[in-house]
C-alpha cells in the first residue's frame, strides 16, 4: 500500500475536481479505504454519479435535495446550516449511479468507504441520530453519531459530526487509531471543517494539531477555515481548538481494513484528562444543535 501523504492539510479548493469543491479518494490521500466529495449546488441544480466501489453517504450540510439511486428516489429536508439542527441523510451502496437535484440550492458532503458488500438505497432520519454531549469543561462539545457501527447499518463507513463551542477543545486528549490490537483498530480519518462567522459575518478560523511517530513522523499544528480538511493517515490526533467566538463544526470520515469499529488509544501524557472530567460540568452552551432549526443571534 502506497505512504500516505505527510503534510495531512489539503486546503480548501486545493482538490477540487468541477463539479466537486473536495474530492479525497484513496488514490489521492495515498492509502486504501477512506474519502470525501463535496458538492456546492446553485438553485435547481443538479449532479450526477457513479459510487464505483466506494458505499457513500448524502449528507446535506446547507439545504435540502432529491436523491436518485438506480431506480429508487427519495428527499432530505436538509437544514439551513450544520450550525441550525441535526439533519436527515441517504446511505448510497456501491455500483450504483446518483443524481442529487437542490431545488433550492445546497451545499453537500458525500462521505466514502471502499465497500465489499453492496447494501441498500435507505434513508436516515435527523430523529434517529444520537447526540451526544461528550467530555466537560472547555473539553466538551457535541457528538452527532449519525453513522457509528451502533446507530446505523454501513459496510465499513463510520461518520460523525463534532460541534466545538468557541473557545473548547475537542478531539482531546489526543488519541490515535492506526493499529490493530486490543483496544485500537486501525483506520484512516478525514475531517472536514467549518468555522461558523462572526456577528458581522466576517469568517472565523480554528487550528487542528496532529503528531507522529519517531519512525512515522507528522507534525502539524495548522490554522484550519471552512472548507479545509485534515487527512489522518497515522499517528495522534487532537486538539481541534476552537477560536473563542467561533463555533466550530468537522465532518469526520473513517474506514479501515479490519471489521468496523471504532477503537482509539490515548495519548498517554494526556489520558489522565478524562478523569477531570468527572468533578466537572458540561458546558451550558451544548447542545449546540438539535433535529429542530436553530436561528443563530
Amino acid at each position: 500500500m502506497p505512504e500516505a501523504r505527510v503534510n495531512p492539510l489539503v486546503p480548501r479548493g486545493s482538490t477540487a475536481e468541477p463539479p466537486f469543491d473536495v474530492v479525497v479518494d484513496p488514490e489521492n490521500a495515498g492509502w486504501a479505504h477512506s474519502g470525501l466529495r463535496v458538492v456546492q449546488l446553485p438553485v435547481g441544480g443538479r449532479v450526477k454519479f457513479v459510487t464505483g466501489g466506494d458505499e457513500m453517504l448524502v449528507l446535506p450540510l446547507i439545504g435540502g435535495c432529491d436523491v436518485a439511486c438506480d431506480d429508487e428516489r427519495l428527499t432530505l429536508t436538509g437544514r439551513r446550516s450544520v450550525f441550525s439542527r441535526v439533519t436527515d441523510f441517504a446511505y448510497l451502496p456501491r455500483d450504483a449511479v446518483v443524481t442529487l437535484r437542490a431545488p433550492n440550492g445546497g451545499r453537500f458532503a458525500l462521505p466514502a468507504a471502499r465497500a465489499r458488500h453492496r447494501l441498500p438505497f435507505r434513508y436516515g432520519p435527523a430523529e434517529d441520530v444520537p447526540v451526544e454531549l461528550r467530555g466537560a469543561g472547555p473539553a466538551s462539545r457535541q457528538v452527532n453519531n449519525f453513522c457509528t457501527p451502533e446507530s446505523f447499518e454501513a459496510d465499513a463507513l463510520i461518520a460523525v459530526e463534532v460541534l466545538t463551542p468557541g473557545g473548547n477543545w475537542s478531539s482531546y486528549p489526543p488519541h490515535k487509531h492506526d493499529e490493530q490490537g486490543d483496544g485500537e483498530c486501525r483506520l484512516e480519518e478525514i475531517y472536514y471543517f467549518e468555522v461558523a462567522p462572526s456577528p458581522s459575518g466576517r469568517p472565523g478560523c480554528a487550528y487542528q494539531r496532529v503528531y507522529g511517530h519517531p519512525d512515522r513522523p507528522i507534525d502539524v499544528c495548522a490554522e484550519v477555515r471552512s472548507g479545509d480538511v485534515m487527512l489522518i493517515p497515522y499517528g495522534w490526533h487532537g486538539p481541534s481548538m476552537a477560536s473563542p467566538g467561533y463555533d466550530l463544526y468537522y465532518l469526520n470520515v473513517m474506514a479501515g481494513p479490519g471489521e468496523r469499529r471504532w477503537l482509539i488509544r490515548d495519548d498517554p501524557a494526556h489520558g489522565w484528562i478524562r478523569d477531570a472530567w468527572a468533578v466537572q460540568q458540561a458546558d451550558p452552551r451544548l447542545p449546540l444543535t438539535t433535529t429542530r432549526e436553530r436561528r443563530r443571534m
